[in-house]
């Protein structure tokens, strides 16, 4: 470890770089999310429009939405089975980005102080993705 030779001002640059295209992610994310949600409320149902609500019936507390609720068709539980398919990937994905972005952080901060050793496990923490380690790590100093 004491090979290394770090320049945190290029180290900074690229986290400013990575954190751009994270936001960029992070729209086309909720975008996508937002997206297919309409998509299933727009895909109808397979059942005649009579049938296309189920209405519960019972008291509403004044200024509550009412109990009926739309039926959804099966284009629409596609769609949610591919996001609910979709979710540990995404998260994995989410979690990556951050330890890696935690990690090049602190690791550099370490590095400056001339902590090689907490450097080391800021690196090897974020490799793994160990958010907690990590958080741990920046809350110690």
């Amino acid at each position: 470890m004491s090979g290394w030779d770090i320049k945190p001002q290029g180290v900074q640059g690229q986290l400013r770089v990575v954190g751009v295209h994270a936001g960029e992610l992070e729209k086309a994310l909720s975008a996508l999310m937002k997206d297919l949600g309409e998509a299933a409320r727009s895909a109808g149902t397979a059942v005649a429009g009579t049938a296309a609500s189920t209405r519960l019936h019972g008291p509403v507390a004044p200024g509550q939405a009412p109990l009926s609720r739309a039926a959804s068709g099966p284009v629409a539980a596609a769609l949610g089975e591919y996001v609910t398919g979709r979710q540990a990937q995404l998260k994995s994905m989410s979690e990556r980005i951050q330890a890696a972005v935690l990690g090049a952080a602190t690791a550099t901060n370490e590095y400056v102080e001339g902590d090689l050793d907490t450097a080391k496990q800021a690196q090897d923490a974020a490799k793994s993705v160990r958010l907690d380690l990590l958080k741990d790590l920046r809350g110690a100093k």
